[in-house]
C-alpha cells in the first residue's frame, strides 16, 4: 500500500534522548513513508572529519552546537526527508525555530529505566563519558522533557516494538494532517453542506436571522459574508 502524498509534503524531524531509537525508527519510517532518511550526526562527523566523539574531545560542546546548527539549516533545506537529530539538538533556540519553520517535529520519548538499559548498549556517547549513565539521563530529561513537549507530535516508545512507534507517528502524522485540512467556504460547499460549514466556522446556530427553507434557493449571506455567484 502507497503512503498518504499528504504525509510526505514535509520533512519529519525525530527529536529524544540518546537511546531513544531516533536513527532506527527514522529509517523504518522512512521505509514505510518512502522518504529518504538523513541522521544529523552523521552529516556532522562527515563536515567535520572526525568523529562527534572527537568533535567534544577537540572543541567542546558549545562549538559543536554551533555546527550542528548549520549542518541541521542545511539538511532541512535539502527537500522532505526523514531527519533523526542529536539528542541536543531541539534544545537550542534557533534550531529549535528552523525545525518548526521547515519541518513536523515528532518527540520519541521514553521512560528512563528503557532509556538507561539502551545506551548501556553502546559506548561511545560523550555526555556519557567516565559517568553513571542513570544520572546523566536523568538530568537530561529534567532539563530537556520541557522543550521536547515543544514537538508537533509525542509518540511514547519504551517497550513497543519499533514498527508499532512507526504506526504511532503515521497516525499521528494523518490526525495531523486532517487538522490543517482548510474547510470548504461556504460558496464552496453549497446546500445543505453550506449550512453545515457555517456551524463548523464558529457560527452561532442562535444567530438571529429568519428562518429559511430550502425551496427558497440558497439561504441568505450572512453579515460581512460574500454572496456566492
Amino acid at each position: 500500500m502507497s503512503p498518504d502524498p499528504a504525509l510526505r509534503q514535509r520533512t519529519i524531524a525525530l527529536v529524544g534522548l540518546m537511546g531513544v531509537g531516533k536513527s532506527t525508527i527514522g529509517r523504518k519510517l522512512a521505509q514505510a513513508l518512502e522518504l529518504p532518511f538523513q541522521e544529523a550526526d552523521h552529516e556532522i562527523e562527515k563536515a567535520a572529519g572526525r568523529s562527534i566523539s572527537e568533535i567534544f574531545a577537540e572543541r567542546g560542546e558549545a562549538e559543536f552546537r554551533a555546527g550542528e546548527r548549520r549542518v541541521i539549516a542545511r539538511m532541512l533545506d535539502s527537500g522532505p526527508h526523514i531527519l533523526a537529530t542529536g539528542g541536543g539538538a531541539f534544545m537550542n533556540a534557533q534550531t529549535r525555530a528552523l525545525i518548526k519553520e521547515r519541518a513536523v517535529s515528532v518527540w520519541l520519548k521514553a521512560e528512563l529505566d528503557v532509556l538507561v538499559r539502551r545506551v548501556g548498549r553502546k559506548d561511545t556517547r560523550p555526555l556519557l563519558a567516565g559517568r553513571d549513565a542513570r544520572e546523566v539521563l536523568k538530568t537530561l530529561m529534567e532539563e530537556r522533557y520541557p522543550i521536547y513537549a515543544e514537538a508537533d507530535i509525542v509518540v511514547e516508545t519504551d517497550e513497543r516494538p519499533a514498527g508499532a512507534t512507526v504506526a504511532a507517528i503515521i497516525e499521528g502524522l494523518g490526525a495531523r494532517v486532517q487538522v490543517a485540512q482548510p474547510l470548504l467556504s461556504p460558496c464552496e460547499a453549497g446546500g445543505e453542506d453550506r449550512e453545515a460549514v457555517r456551524g463548523a466556522s464558529g457560527v452561532s446556530e442562535l444567530e438571529a436571522r429568519p428562518l429559511h427553507h430550502p425551496a427558497d434557493g440558497p439561504p441568505p449571506p450572512l453579515a460581512g459574508e460574500e454572496k456566492c455567484p
